[in-house]
């Protein structure tokens, strides 16, 4: 593509964006205020044009897209002044800290013809791709439940709480293996560091026909630990994303009935190969494909709306001592 990508943000975890669309070789600016980290870049892309106002990324009209890796407090208003210059947006998730702010953007995004993308990163995961298709071809029979847990210690957050910093991946995930959005939530959690920011969170979605999926997070924990475990009546699948080889393995258990008594069942494992490639440089691929296809993302910003949603009603669960929020309310509270 002649035109190129600007990312604006390369602290945290925006370096290892700047690093793949510059391996890509898509990346023409890099914007940041902390002029330490813009000169970090400079020895690492000396080829590459740094500014440290978000204004001169917009004026460039050789920057077709971009990408922005900020704190989500400013989300909403970068990825709209983008929009507004007729800028394509990478941006990483959440796609804003409110409903109404993201359905706005999409809104917006779908007005004026250009893409826009949250970076739901696991849905590019090969692990969760592969999970993808042994629950869409049926191969776990019908999934009951999905519990996730991802927790670590640090990084502590200031401007978004656990649920709205770690839960999204997961959210994201489980919503698209079952197909369909929650139609109520509930969540409880604890704010020990700071008050008002809960530090921990176990949130409960509620689907159609029974099925539940269990979300907890949480950045006060003595080890790290991301998994995710889908329960179905004929098998079960479990995705370890720190194990270094068997990341998805499918058990072949679970529950038969003899004369009338609930038995297990326990026969075989099967751990699936997945193909050795670093999910965000997928992500990235993906990215620059719909640019030139003109093609909306695997997670657009309609589909992130989806998560925003979730997250929302579980912070009015929260703030509601823990009691069912349906999801018709954000909807209602947006009007």
């Amino acid at each position: 593509m002649d035109q190129k990508i600007a990312v604006v943000g390369c602290g945290y975890w925006g370096k290892n964006l700047v690093r793949n669309f510059s391996q890509l070789h898509v990346l023409g600016l890099i914007c940041d205020t902390n002029e330490s980290l813009l000169g970090t870049q400079t020895e690492l892309y000396s080829d590459v044009r740094l500014t440290s106002k978000f204004e001169d990324v917009l004026k460039e009209e050789d920057i077709q897209a971009v990408v922005i890796a900020t704190p989500a407090a400013s989300h909403y208003l970068q990825v709209k002044e983008a929009i507004l210059r007729g800028k394509d947006v990478f941006v990483e998730k959440p796609l804003a800290l409110r409903y109404d702010q993201g359905r706005e953007l999409a809104d917006l995004a779908n007005e004026r013809g250009v893409i826009l993308m949250v970076g739901h990163l696991l849905e590019y995961h090969p692990a969760v791709a592969l999970l993808k298709d042994v629950v869409s071809n049926g191969d776990l029979g019908e999934v009951w439940y999905i519990y996730s847990h991802r927790m670590n210690l640090g990084k502590v957050r200031q401007e978004e709480d656990i649920l709205w910093s770690f839960a999204p991946h997961d959210v994201s995930v489980i919503c698209t293996l079952m197909n369909e959005e929650p139609l109520a939530v509930t969540a409880s959690g604890g704010s020990y560091l700071q008050s008002g920011i809960a530090d921990v969170t176990v949130t409960t979605l509620l689907f159609p026909e029974g099925r539940r999926a269990h979300v907890f997070v949480s950045w006060l924990h003595p080890y790290k630990e991301q998994k995710l475990v889908v329960i179905g009546n004929q098998k079960m699948a479990v995705f370890d994303d720190l194990a270094r080889e068997e990341k998805l393995i499918i058990y072949d258990k679970g529950i038969e009935w003899q004369s009338g008594f609930p038995v297990p069942r326990q026969t075989a494992e099967t751990t699936l190969l997945l193909e050795e490639t670093e999910p965000l440089r997928l992500e990235c691929e993906h990215f620059l494909k719909c640019l030139r296809d003109r093609k909306e993302p695997l997670t657009s910003g309609r589909s992130a709306l989806r998560v925003l949603k979730v997250l929302e009603a579980s912070g009015m669960s929260l703030k509601q001592g823990g009691g069912p929020v349906q999801l018709t309310e954000v909807e209602k509270n947006t009007g």
